[in-house]
């Protein structure tokens, strides 16, 4: 029986990856799907408005998807922008063991608060959140204190959209790769 879920599990999280290039969005579907979200997150949010006031860049990731059992892995492509513009295309990907069961979509947004966290994301080849620079994950507690003056640290993260059934979100170990979608 654990063979078989073992089996199960590593099918599931290797069908989200294999399948990577099916998902991947045209960059204008991609960018609208971010500003959409964005939006959203905006309204749902008002805390989340104020931190994207004072973001130099923010990196929306509209649809990720989350699946697993005891093993999972997760996959969504986003869009970077600077200025009210587009900079750029990240892909988000992690995989996981330990106890979950599950298939879930979520939607999040990086708030990147100073150009040496943005210039980070640019210059790496990819990076893995929760490892440089300073993450904060903003959830109700979090965001009760957020305003213009206590914004104090490198990159804001705000979940938003949560669809499906599976327990827990995370970004520990959540590697940021720039693409390249097709147009």
């Amino acid at each position: 029986m654990i063979k078989k879920n073992i089996l199960l599990a590593l099918i599931l999280a290797f069908s989200l990856f294999a399948g990577a290039s099916a998902m991947a969005a045209s960059a204008h579907k991609l960018e609208k799907e971010g500003r959409k979200a964005l939006e959203e997150l905006y309204k749902k949010n008002p805390k989340a408005r104020i931190v994207g006031d004072q973001a130099v860049g923010i990196l929306v990731f509209p649809g990720i998807w989350k699946g697993g059992f005891m093993f999972g892995g997760q996959r969504g492509d986003g869009v970077l922008f600077t200025g009210g513009t587009v900079a750029g295309y990240y892909n988000s990907t992690a995989v996981s063991w330990g106890l979950q069961a599950g298939l879930q979509k979520f939607g999040y947004a990086l708030f990147f608060m100073n150009t040496k966290a943005l210039n980070y994301l640019n210059k790496s080849d990819g990076f893995e959140l929760g490892g440089a620079p300073n993450l904060t994950i903003v959830d109700m507690g979090v965001a009760a204190g957020l305003s213009t003056t206590t914004l104090q640290k490198d990159i804001y993260a705000f979940f938003f959209n949560q669809k499906g059934l599976m327990a827990g979100i995370s970004l520990q170990g959540t590697k940021v790769t720039p693409y390249t979608p097709s147009e």
